[in-house]
């Protein structure tokens, strides 16, 4: 039997924005710098399931692939064997804590390491290492994960990050301007986050100010928390799990708003996730969700937290609709290669479930193509593609056999 593992396919949802905090060895300010000969460095990075990967290297070993991440503090290491072959100085055992359904985790702090990008150099940067792999990251993105880089990469220099390309140029501060005909946004920066302020429109018509974190490791459009009456601001929601925390499940709703501002920029009918928990009660900055990549994607994006401000261009796909998964199957990648593809999740009263779809079915082919041969994140465009769509799906589940999934669009 293939091993389970859990990732909630309607958000790269890690909620890590109140994690870590304090938590680390150094008094010294963890930062990253460029070599003392460069203006400038291009990074590719590997742009999947809306996560931003990037390879490096730690104390000389590697590589490691680590996703980009504004909605994390420090750096996190989420692939427990990797304590082993770092070659750590020491390290010392903490307990932390996340969002969600569970106990509290631990997790070894190092002293500084030395992390390697190409071009660039580290500063004092330590990281937690996770005792237990419990965000199944490799198996959501389909390719082996190891961790997160978060504030300390963006702290001390200025970072474009161009979507259509899979292209991120690092710059000195003050080496690099806004766009022409683009907007500029100004952040603050608060516990080693970037927070702006936009104006969302209610279903009647009024409009709210809410000040959302930069979350560029959330795949999810919007995030808005601690909602009392969420139908003030979404006509149809529905019940659906948000994703994983530290503690395990995070349970909540989806559901689209009118409208979002983001400085002269305006999007509708935007697919939003309305967490049950009340997160803002243990935040230390005050907040009122998060942006995340569904949104940032449709941009060009450069962050600037040297000078407090962001500018954004409107990139390939901006005007494309926002579209929720119209399957309601939560699944992961497995196996040699990732090549297996287990459903882990049916939501209820969603085309998975009237197709008679279970948890642990093995989906081989789609259309006749063999999954082995394809991305998740292709499966996600197929699931999420048109309403009424009809599908046929390989499954194998004690034995093979062929049945038919009709999409439906239910937000």
């Amino acid at each position: 039997m293939l091993p389970r593992l859990f990732y909630s396919k309607c958000r790269r949802a890690i909620w890590l924005s109140c994690l870590l905090c304090g938590c680390f060895i150094s008094a010294n300010a963890q930062y990253f710098s460029l070599d003392s000969n460069r203006k400038r460095m291009v990074i590719p990075f590997r742009f999947i399931r809306n996560l931003v990967i990037i390879k490096l290297n730690i104390n000389n070993t590697g590589p490691f692939n680590f996703i980009l991440d504004t909605g994390v503090g420090q750096m996190l290491i989420t692939e427990p064997s990797l304590v082993d072959s770092i070659n750590l100085a020491s390290k010392r055992t903490v307990i932390i804590t996340g969002f969600g359904e569970g106990e509290d985790q631990e997790a070894y702090i190092t002293t500084p390491l030395t992390i390697g990008i190409k071009g660039m150099k580290s500063h004092y940067v330590s990281a937690a290492i996770l005792k237990k792999d419990i965000f199944g990251l490799s198996a959501y993105a389909g390719m082996r994960i190891h961790g997160l880089l978060g504030y300390e990469f963006f702290s001390r220099l200025v970072v474009k990050i161009n979507f259509s390309d899979s292209l991120i140029t690092v710059y000195r501060p003050g080496k690099i301007k806004g766009f022409k005909k683009g907007s500029k946004i100004p952040l603050t920066i608060e516990g080693n986050r970037a927070y702006i302020q936009t104006v969302i429109t209610c279903n009647d018509g009024t409009k709210k100010l809410s000040k959302l974190i930069i979350d560029i490791g959330a795949g999810h459009a919007v995030s808005l928390e601690n909602i009392t009456d969420k139908n003030i601001f979404s006509k149809t929601l529905i019940k659906g799990n948000l994703g994983v925390g530290l503690k395990g499940l995070i349970s909540g709703y989806i559901g689209r708003i009118e409208e979002i501002d983001i400085g002269k920029y305006k999007l509708n009918n935007v697919v939003t996730s309305f967490p049950e928990d009340n997160f803002t009660k243990s935040l230390n900055v005050a907040r009122d969700g998060n942006l995340g990549m569904e949104v940032l994607k449709k941009f060009m994006v450069i962050l600037d937290y040297t000078d407090s401000v962001m500018y954004l261009k409107s990139s390939a796909g901006y005007n494309a609709p926002f579209e929720h998964d119209m399957s309601g199957l939560e699944y992961y990648a497995t196996g040699n290669n990732f090549s297996h593809v287990i459903i882990d999740r049916v939501e209820p009263g969603s085309a998975g479930e009237e197709a008679g779809l279970q948890k642990d079915d093995e989906i081989m082919a789609i259309n006749f193509r063999p999954v082995a041969s394809m991305s998740l994140e292709q499966i996600d465009e197929i699931f999420r593609s048109r309403n009424n769509r009809t599908i046929l799906l390989d499954i194998y589940h004690d034995q093979k056999y062929t049945m038919v999934i009709t999409l439906k669009r239910r937000i």
